[in-house]
């Protein structure tokens, strides 16, 4: 079976390729001219690359190659469909027919468009499995009695919250909320939290209740860890078997060496 990956920005696309190359599979990358990192060329076989506007070039390329099921990896920023792209005709009849132009609204109407010819799209973790976050202590120091209760604090304000459609990170404090990310990201939502309370922060990030793994998933690396340590952060839950880590064993290092405590939280709300 071959497979195809619309490839976004940053490093998840060159983990898929990777995956993909390890499990001996063909795979077609549709790269985004104003999002994918050029060295994608070098990372993949076959690379075609499109404006983010033209889903009828992207899907006609994988349909000419005879790709059946596909997977998004990698952020695009969703706001540049409506500030200068030029959708192509099937982009336009998608985005007039969407009852809301947020991000799970956005791509689930791509979801549907591949579907109408014949194209699967799976979880974008399907070749990167190895990346995936598990439950329990990942890190060598254990949370503190402080931050596990901070913790449960997060993850039951993540619980309220999840009905919204808003940020996936909440920073809390003494088991107060400092920071609930918006559309800033996880990063600048530490960072912010920092310059409000600066030290002895827990850093909560969770996947949406009914988190389709097709797309958004979230995501903590290297650069999360620096922010935390610039922020006074001691603690990161991330939600098991649904979060990406990225440079897993450079980030972890990072952690230990800055007494950070790393752990794969359970899913609470079943909303």
């Amino acid at each position: 079976m071959k497979y195809g990956l619309i490839a976004g920005n940053g490093q998840f696309p060159f983990l898929v390729a990777h995956g993909a190359k390890k499990a001996g599979v063909e795979l077609f990358v549709v790269a985004i001219k104003e999002e994918t990192d050029p060295q994608i060329d070098q990372a993949a076989e076959n690379v075609t690359w499109v404006g983010i506007g033209q889903l009828g070039k992207m899907i006609s390329y994988f349909k000419t190659n005879g790709v059946e099921r596909a997977m998004m990896a990698g952020q695009v920023k969703h706001v540049q469909l409506f500030s200068g792209a030029i959708p192509d005709m099937r982009m336009v009849k998608m985005l007039w027919n969407l009852p809301r132009r947020n991000t799970d609204a956005l791509i689930g109407g791509i979801a549907n468009e591949l579907g109408k010819d014949g194209i699967e799209l799976i979880d974008s973790t399907f070749f990167v499995q190895d990346h995936v976050a598990s439950g329990g202590v990942l890190t060598k120091r254990e949370p503190s009695d402080v931050e596990l209760e901070n913790i449960e604090y997060g993850l039951h304000i993540a619980d309220e919250i999840a009905r919204l459609d808003l940020g996936q990170t909440i920073v809390v404090r003494g088991k107060a909320c400092v920071a609930i990310e918006a559309m800033e990201g996880t990063d600048a939502t530490i960072k912010r939290a920092g310059e409000l309370a600066n030290g002895k922060l827990t850093v909560v990030k969770v996947a949406k209740p009914d988190q389709d793994m097709r797309f958004d998933v979230p995501v903590v690396g290297t650069p999360t860890i620096r922010t935390m340590i610039e922020a006074g952060a001691t603690c990161l839950s991330v939600t098991a078997d649904k979060t990406l880590i990225f440079d897993r064993e450079e980030m972890l290092k990072l952690a230990n060496d800055n007494k950070i405590c790393i752990v794969g939280s359970e899913q609470t709300s079943k909303r």
